[in-house]
């Protein structure tokens, strides 16, 4: 069962949009593109961001 967690390995950052790639299965840098997107169009990438580095588990 996969886990959602914070990547070790594919890390810019807080490894957020690492580990979210890695659990769907797609590449980091369209969800850091996406995530930079939703920034831009409203600011609410930051807060999600965030939220998902405070929630989300290191592996």
């Amino acid at each position: 069962m996969k886990k959602l967690t914070l990547s070790n390995t594919n890390r810019f950052l807080a490894g957020v949009c690492g580990g979210i790639g890695e659990y769907l299965g797609v590449d980091p840098t369209l969800v850091r593109v996406l995530w930079v997107l939703a920034t831009l169009l409203g600011g609410a990438g930051i807060i999600a961001y965030l939220i998902f580095w405070l929630i989300m588990p290191s592996h």
